[in-house]
């Protein structure tokens, strides 16, 4: 799947050295930036099972915040979201869109937990 990095509209002079990444980029898409309510809930388990909570804004640890010790599946009702392996926003991430994801690991993220999720707003980052 490679890895994932959201960028801001600007200019990267020098993408390769502050990224680390490879002498290419293989695909970019364009996110609209979403005006109305965020919502979220994110699942312990795969298929919508085990703890759920409803999130409707940031959440820099779900195991601080939340009390759950792992995110496996999720419904994106509304907005875009960042997901992120580490709290605080760090780590690896994946972009989430509207929708139903029933098992990030037949997603191709097993080895990926998801500790911390953040809305993708016109302040973001």
């Amino acid at each position: 799947m490679g890895n994932q990095y959201f960028m801001k509209r600007g200019e990267y002079s020098d993408y390769m050295r502050m990224m680390g990444m490879s002498d290419c980029i293989r695909s970019c898409r364009m996110i609209s930036m979403h005006r109305g309510q965020f919502r979220m809930r994110i699942y312990e388990r795969e298929n919508f099972g085990g703890q759920m909570m409803e999130l409707m804004d940031d959440c820099d640890s779900i195991m601080d915040r939340l009390i759950m010790s792992d995110c496996q599946s999720c419904n994106v009702m509304d907005g875009h979201w960042l997901m992120y392996e580490q709290p605080h926003f760090r780590g690896r991430m994946m972009y989430m869109r509207p929708g139903e994801y029933r098992s990030f690991r037949e997603m191709g993220m097993s080895n990926m937990r998801f500790m911390s999720m953040r809305r993708i707003m016109d302040s973001c980052m």
